[in-house]
């Protein structure tokens, strides 16, 4: 940056060098070849405010992982994705990209299933619960559980559920709700609509004003972009138009999103291209 103070843009103040790491590597790496100079990444996730020894340190967890591997060239190291890594890569990337915080054309139709973990498998409930909530299940106690995607949701609760195996019993119905429940009192008490609303306005304060008046300033801002973007993905379950505040930000937070990924990717692309271009 133009002061040699890097940018900072979060939402939540924190961001691990692995996440990052990640976001880099997804953005720049896996579509220019695959590869890149450890003295590359150093550069890079210093701009976004990563001490080198917290870089090297996620490069090594990562390659522990099968993410990627190195090769030592000389007295340098290039890293590659491995398959497994461009696997998870392009998986993400698919998801984010593909992420609709308003979703139109509702059939009206809801997935409710009923859970029960025996008392003796306590341990599972909270492994459930997570799995349940990234899928875009929302709880109503009890262990009842409710999404309003109906039967699009089915297989991949059938896989979660078929992980657990006879830990747990489930009964679902695709249903409509009836005459005495109201629609939106329900997703309020399913999800908490008010968080990730507020997530969607900070998130648009956050970046309407970001500097992008020059190469650097391009990669910085659109790689805290799509850091920040890609927790939506997980955070918001997919609630139909019909069910949302006339006032939702996630409307205009996307739109936001696929403005500026679009104004600042080239020079970004170029910014990050012209370190690896440097051998070190």
């Amino acid at each position: 940056m133009s002061d040699g103070t890097p940018l900072r843009l979060s939402l939540d103040g924190r961001s691990s060098a692995r996440s990052l790491l990640l976001t880099v590597l997804g953005e720049y790496v896996l579509p220019s070849g695959h590869s890149t100079w450890t003295s590359t990444l150093v550069r890079a996730l210093a701009a976004l405010g990563v001490e080198e020894k917290a870089c090297r340190q996620a490069l090594a967890n990562m390659a522990r992982a099968g993410w990627i591997s190195r090769e030592r060239r000389g007295r340098s190291v290039k890293w590659y994705l491995t398959d497994d890594g461009r696997s998870l890569l392009e998986e993400g990337s698919e998801r984010i990209y593909s992420f609709d915080p308003v979703r139109a054309g509702w059939d009206g139709h809801w997935l409710v299933v009923l859970i029960s973990v025996p008392e003796e498998r306590r341990p599972y409930r909270h492994v459930l619960r997570t799995r349940l909530a990234w899928a875009g299940f929302g709880s109503l106690g009890q262990g009842a559980w409710v999404s309003p995607l109906g039967s699009s949701r089915e297989k991949e609760l059938a896989g979660i559920l078929g992980d657990l195996g006879d830990q747990v019993k489930a009964i679902s119905f695709i249903a409509e709700l009836g005459s005495l429940t109201d629609p939106s009192a329900l997703v309020r008490q399913a999800w908490d609509i008010e968080f990730l609303d507020n997530r969607y306005r900070a998130f648009i304060e956050l970046f309407r004003s970001a500097p992008r008046t020059g190469p650097e300033e391009a990669f910085v801002t659109k790689s805290w972009l799509v850091h920040e973007w890609r927790r939506f993905p997980l955070l918001d379950p997919g609630i139909p138009a019909e069910l949302l505040p006339v006032s939702w930000n996630g409307g205009p937070a996307a739109e936001l999103f696929h403005k500026l990924y679009d104004e600042l990717s080239s020079d970004a692309a170029a910014w990050f291209a012209g370190l690896d271009e440097v051998v070190p």
